[in-house]
């Protein structure tokens, strides 16, 4: 059983390290360190507390909205799905990604008070 867990471990990385474009692996990077931000989060509330609760519901609503709004990104600029976005290039993409997490974290800072 352990034997096939890290072999299937291993293949997946092996593949995704040759067939991954550099830009898809970026933006993963990206999802991982948002990822990592929001579980130290809620850990951090779970042991210390929700005191300021308006800061750590707004820390934690970032999390998840760019987390989102950065999924929302790779599937657009993958190469796999461009008959899904024909019409939609990578840097139009990118620009509506810009757009939009300048909006979640206005409406973010609006919610800090």
């Amino acid at each position: 059983m352990s034997n096939s867990v890290i072999s299937v471990i291993s293949r997946f990385l092996e593949e995704y390290s040759t067939t991954t474009p550099t830009k898809l692996k970026v933006v993963d990077a990206y999802l991982l360190y948002i990822l990592l931000t929001g579980a130290l989060q809620f850990l951090y509330c779970l042991l210390v507390g929700t005191f300021p609760f308006n800061s750590f519901l707004s820390g934690f609503i970032s999390c998840v909205g760019s987390f989102i709004l950065a999924v929302c990104l790779r599937i657009q600029i993958n190469p796999q799905n461009k008959g899904d976005f024909l019409s939609i290039s990578p840097e139009r993409a990118f620009a509506d990604f810009l757009f939009a997490n300048t909006v979640l974290h206005l409406v973010v800072m609006n919610f800090i008070g």
